[in-house]
């Protein structure tokens, strides 16, 4: 009997076999991998706020960038003195604070001031003793009661008297013209006080070389640059510049190298340059840093891209070349120079390609993952 089985049971065998080799072969022909990644494609709510740019043709700008600090124009500051000896009250203005011309800042109170009003009182006073006395010797001198010596004497004695009261008068003018024993203390023009040293109950004398207050009005501001001696041979008196600062991320100030200081500080050997700026809205405040950018134009032409395309990542500056929302190619190139919205391309582009100018990195992602 089991002789009889033996050649149902190899056949059996022999077709499950086969059966076993086709499925395989199935499933092998069913989950062939691909090594073709499937192509990136800018999504349309992407295309609708995606700007893109074609390469053109500028001249070619060489940047230099300066760092420097915003300080006073020293043309317009006025540092505010006590030209008396006494104690200072009634302080009324802050740091920072905006002064109108005659505006008082403060008062001291003086001994010399007292002093100024005396002598004003004594010369009225003498001038007055005077004129009677002249007019008594005249009467006299016609009553023959007096000689015309006298009488001349009189008149003379009357003119010093009116000369000694005109020197009272501009002393105590020039010290402010307070007849109380007081020295009132005024802005002599309108602007921000920028330096104040003066306190209340602050004795002070009148040669103090210090001043109670420095007043400028900000109008416009001098930014004192430094220039390292490579860049000295760059660098020329009425030269436009752009100013940045921290405190005002993106805005651009405009203004121009009004001095050159032909020397070089002996410790940091750097050559001082003034940047003039106006300064209508006060933005500027002195002690700002500031980076000065001097643009210098050479004469030749050269490829130029807006500076938001160029990507740099791994050593190596990209942009991306727009063919369609399916076609965007990674595409390294060469950079000679960037100077503000503008990026100068040496290699890697041709005039008239189109290129993505916003959201350039995230693109650029994408199309790497």
């Amino acid at each position: 009997m089991q002789k009889s089985f033996k050649p149902i049971s190899q056949l059996l065998i022999l077709f499950l076999a086969v059966f076993s080799l086709l499925l395989q072969a199935c499933e092998t022909t069913e989950k062939k991998p691909t090594d073709d990644k499937s192509k990136y494609v800018i999504p349309d709510t992407v295309m609708q706020s995606l700007k893109i740019d074609t390469v053109s043709t500028s001249q070619l700008i060489n940047a230099i960038t300066l760092t420097g600090k915003v300080g006073t124009n020293d043309d317009n500051v006025i540092p505010v003195y006590s030209l008396v000896s006494g104690n200072v009250q009634d302080i009324k203005v802050l740091l920072g604070d905006y002064v109108n011309a005659g505006q008082v800042l403060a008062v001291v109170k003086s001994q010399e001031m007292a002093q100024y009003s005396s002598d004003l009182l004594n010369a009225q006073t003498n001038l007055r003793i005077a004129e009677t006395n002249l007019l008594k010797t005249k009467d006299m001198y016609k009553s023959g009661l007096a000689s015309m010596t006298d009488s001349l004497t009189a008149e003379i004695t009357v003119q010093q008297a009116r000369a000694e009261l005109t020197r009272v008068g501009k002393v105590l003018k020039i010290n402010g013209g307070n007849t109380q024993g007081d020295f009132v203390v005024r802005a002599p023009i309108s602007g921000f006080i920028v330096q104040k040293s003066a306190t209340n109950n602050m004795t002070i004398r009148g040669d103090n070389s210090t001043s109670l207050f420095t007043i400028s009005d900000l109008k416009n501001v001098w930014i004192q640059a430094n220039v390292y001696e490579s860049n000295i041979s760059l660098i020329h008196a009425g030269e436009n510049v752009d100013v940045t600062t921290l405190a005002y991320p993106g805005k651009v100030f405009k203004g121009k190298i009004d001095k050159v200081m032909n020397v070089l500080d002996p410790t940091s050997k750097v050559m001082k340059v003034r940047v003039v700026l106006p300064n209508a809205d006060y933005a500027l405040k002195p002690e700002m840093y500031a980076s000065i950018t001097v643009s210098d134009k050479e004469n030749r032409q050269c490829l130029s891209v807006p500076s938001t395309a160029v990507i740099f990542d791994h050593s190596q500056y990209y942009v991306l070349v727009f063919n369609s929302k399916s076609d965007v190619k990674i595409t390294p190139v060469k950079v000679l120079n960037a100077v503000g919205e503008k990026t100068f391309i040496e290699a890697g582009v041709n005039q008239g390609d189109k290129i993505i100018s916003s959201q350039a990195i995230l693109i650029y992602d994408a199309l790497n993952s």
